[in-house]
Formats: structure tokens, sequence, C-alpha cells
């Protein structure tokens, strides 16, 4: 019986370790062999060059910080001590179906089948939002390496994934020529940015996630750059980016309950 709960625990090791390299492979290719001839930076800046809530494309080099972190796991929890981890073990599941999800979505939006990629989005967000709550993040202290190996790694995703969810259904809605209930695109961008500050603010509250939160001011301070020349949509970019900083700073003082290795 512990033989097989053993190899049990290595299998979904090393499929976690697979999911997370076939992901960064799909990922690689589809940018040099777009699946109908425009990869996933031109689509967003030819298709949907209107959406505003997109940020500057600079913005999307955190992926190469996300890819490492996620290989820091993966190598962190393929340990005999991690792999007998019952809560690593649930996590790496949420982390492969959230891999198997994110390699659909390269598919489904390179082939322009927005709609169907938002839900692959949404499975991939609840994914991450359960393995962060396995996790504990910013509820419990944990030592150095499972806080740098496991907290921090999922902490970059699942905030890019919530900045990247909200692009990918403004970006489906734009694809319909949804006409905004006759309100401007400019102050609907506004209004997402506030709904995803509230969002933000409510993680750096309650969990005090400098690494979740810098995300969302990550991508802000990319949006305000994108749009210079449109103060509603820059105003609003960097006072959200200043209050999440503030909200971070207060919030740093919040106590944690117990240790976990």
């Amino acid at each position: 019986m512990k033989t097989s709960t053993t190899k049990s625990s290595l299998g979904i090791a090393i499929l976690a370790l697979v999911a997370i390299l076939a992901t960064l492979t799909i990922n690689a290719l589809s940018n040099f062999f777009p699946l109908k001839g425009a990869n996933i930076g031109e689509i967003s800046n030819t298709v949907f060059q209107g959406v505003q809530i997109t940020p500057a494309n600079y913005a999307f080099a955190i992926w190469g910080l996300i890819y490492i972190g996620l290989i820091a796991y993966g190598i962190y929890q393929l340990r005999p001590a991690q792999r007998r981890d019952p809560t690593l073990q649930r996590v790496s599941i949420l982390l492969i179906v959230a891999c198997v999800a994110q390699i659909t979505w390269v598919y489904l939006f390179t082939m322009r089948l927005f709609w169907l990629s938002v839900v692959a989005m949404l499975v991939i967000l609840l994914a991450l939002i359960s393995a962060y709550l396995q996790l504990g993040v910013g509820k419990i202290q944990v030592l150095r390496d499972r806080r740098w190996l496991a907290h921090i790694p999922f902490s970059i995703y699942l905030g890019w994934i919530s900045v990247a969810t909200i692009v990918n259904i403004a970006s489906a809605l734009y694809s319909s020529n949804w006409d905004g209930w006759g309100i401007n695109g400019t102050y609907w961008t506004a209004i997402m940015l506030v709904v995803a500050t509230i969002i933000a603010a409510i993680v750096a509250i309650k969990r005090a996630d400098i690494a979740f939160t810098c995300v969302f001011i990550w991508a802000y301070v990319a949006i305000a750059v994108r749009h210079l020349n449109n103060p509603t949509i820059s105003v609003t970019a960097i006072a959200s980016a200043i209050a999440l900083v503030i909200l971070l700073l207060f919030s740093r003082n919040k106590p944690v309950k117990s240790i976990a290795d």
C-alpha cells in the first residue's frame, strides 16, 4: 500500500514537471510556427489593437519569470519530502490542469476561437485559485524554500492570469463587436481597471501577498505607458498602482498563523 502511494506521488510529481515543460514548449512553438500565420502577440497587436485594457508589449516579458518560477516549483516538488506532502500533491494536480488548459488556450486563441479561449482561460484561473488556496499563501508562515519555490511562483502566475483573464474577456467582446451599452471604450477600460484594483486590493489586505500585488502594479504601469496620450486611462492606471502600493505597505504588518515546511 505504501509502495503504491509512493509510486503515485512520484507519478504526479513527474507529470507536473512534464506539464510545465510541455506548456513552455507549446508556447514557444506557437510564437515561431503559429497555426494561422499570426502568433499571439501579432493577433493582440492587430486584431485587438483597439482593446485598450491590453498592457504595452514589454509587460508580457513577465512570462519568462513565470516559467522560471514554475520550473523551480516543478523541481522542488520532485524532492522525496515534498512528494509525500498531500498539499503539494493536490497543488501539482491543479497545476497539471492549468497547464493543459493553457496549452488548449494557445490553440484556441491562435485559431481565433476567442470565446472558447475565454473558457480555457477561466479553467486556468480557477485551477490556480484552488492551488493558491491550498498553499495558504499569506495565511501561514513557511520556510524560505517553500516560499520562494512554491508560494511566490504561484502568486506571480495567478496574478498575471487574473490580468490576462480580464484582457481575454475584453478581447472576446471586442471580436463580437460589443457596443459597450453605449459607454465609450475609454470609460469601460477605466471601469475595468477599478474593478481589477478592488480584486487585487482584497488580496493585498487579506493575504499581504507582495508578488501577486506587484504583478498588478506591473500591468497597470504598462497600461499607462501604452496610453500616455489618453489621460483617463493613464491616470486611472497609475492611481490604481499607487493605491495598491499603499495598501500593500499597510498590510505587511498583518500576522501569519503558523509555520509549515
